[in-house]
């Protein structure tokens, strides 16, 4: 009988990487976050994984190893994403001073006491320049010390495996085993498939008015196309749709604002007052609406219209935490667990699960292959 392979999550949040992982046939084990929302989202939604509240920085890998009942060198996967804020280009003072941005190196402390065949590390694109680099490479010098002699680093574009939203991120992959890294291989765009829309995303969830909940619980349409239905699997009904209620000036502000328009297209006397004194070459995404055939910007932890583009393509109102979650391609069973703003923290911190499964599924081709034959297939 084959054996079932085995991922822990650190600074797991809601469960978007783990969920990814799980999609592909891992079975979870452990996660952990800080942050008592998101996991309470893991822990609902990861009913077989325990979950360890706390900081890293507290915990040692001996508190993973007796949650997961295992020794060190058993567990397949060890995956992760230490919080990005430090690196983020949206944090101006970002850099190696912020002490988020140094956190990596207890995911690393961790590794070397689990020391898992496989690691995977997430963060924004921002790491690969905050401090000069600094960080990149005490990953790769961290890795190396502890026997991960194969390692590897590439920038992901979500939309080239199938999820509606333009969101770029770093993954660190590695393994002690001898195997090489294998990306996984591009799925859409470049006429290989269409990426998924908008439309294609949230384009049967019910309609809503500005903060409007949606209570009645089932679907009101049927699902079109594969990515609804792939959402709705397991699901009978719409959980954490609500539109948060906005004020009267900003409902007459997206009255002017058309499908891919912005805050250009609001009538300067209705624009906030430090966006009066804005260049038309400033603030691009800001008071942005969606289009139907496009994707989504990058989801953040506040969909809020004045900070980006989170208006809904055609009703007057910003997106609910369930149409964020739609387009970071977590399924409708997926209920997000803590106060509404909460919950769109827990979605936009996550790595969208279709990524996760993407990843998952390269490393376990390379488990259950030969070097050669990996080599050769990687080559293709």
């Amino acid at each position: 009988m084959k054996r079932t392979p085995t991922v822990i999550d650190l600074f797991c949040g809601a469960g978007g990487l783990s969920e990814g992982f799980r999609q592909a046939g891992f079975n979870v084990l452990v996660g952990n976050d800080f942050d008592r929302a998101a996991g309470n989202t893991f822990a609902s939604t990861h009913e077989k994984a325990v979950f360890i509240p706390g900081p890293i920085e507290k915990l040692t890998a001996t508190d993973f190893l007796n949650a997961a009942n295992a020794s060190p060198g058993q567990i397949d996967c060890l995956v992760g994403g230490p919080p990005c804020q430090g690196f983020s280009v949206n944090n101006h003072n970002r850099g190696m001073q912020d002490v988020r941005s140094h956190l990596f190196r207890d995911y690393l402390r961790i590794v070397e006491g689990l020391r898992p065949k496989w690691v995977v590390l997430e963060n924004v694109t921002g790491i690969l320049s905050a401090g000069g680099g600094t960080a990149v490479r005490q990953i790769y010098a961290g890795l190396k010390e502890q026997g991960y002699q194969n390692v590897d680093h590439k920038v992901l574009r979500s939309e080239d495996y199938g999820v509606p939203q333009e969101r770029r991120r770093v993954v660190f992959i590695a393994n002690r085993v001898g195997k090489p890294i294998v990306w996984p291989k591009i799925s859409y765009g470049n006429s290989i498939r269409p990426f998924t829309t908008v439309r294609d995303a949230i384009g049967d969830l019910p309609k809503l008015k500005n903060g409007e909940r949606y209570d009645s619980g089932g679907y009101l349409s049927r699902a079109r196309g594969d990515f609804q239905k792939e959402m709705r699997n397991g699901s009978l009904k719409v959980l954490n749709h609500f539109a948060p209620k906005l004020g009267e000036i900003n409902i007459e502000r997206m009255a002017h604002i058309p499908p891919g328009g912005s805050w250009r297209d609001i009538p300067f006397e209705l624009l906030p007052a430090g966006m009066k004194r804005a260049r038309r070459s400033d603030h691009t995404k800001r008071y942005g609406r969606m289009t139907w055939d496009g994707l989504a910007s990058t989801i953040l932890t506040k969909c809020d219209v004045h900070w980006g583009a989170y208006i809904h393509p055609e009703q007057d109102r910003s997106i609910t935490v369930r149409e964020a979650a739609r387009l970071q391609s977590f399924p409708d069973w997926f209920e997000f667990k803590g106060s509404r703003t909460e919950q769109y923290v827990q979605v936009g911190n996550a790595v969208p699960p279709i990524l996760g499964r993407s990843i998952a599924k390269a490393i376990l081709q390379v488990m259950n292959t030969s070097v050669d034959e990996t080599v050769l297939e990687a080559a293709e």
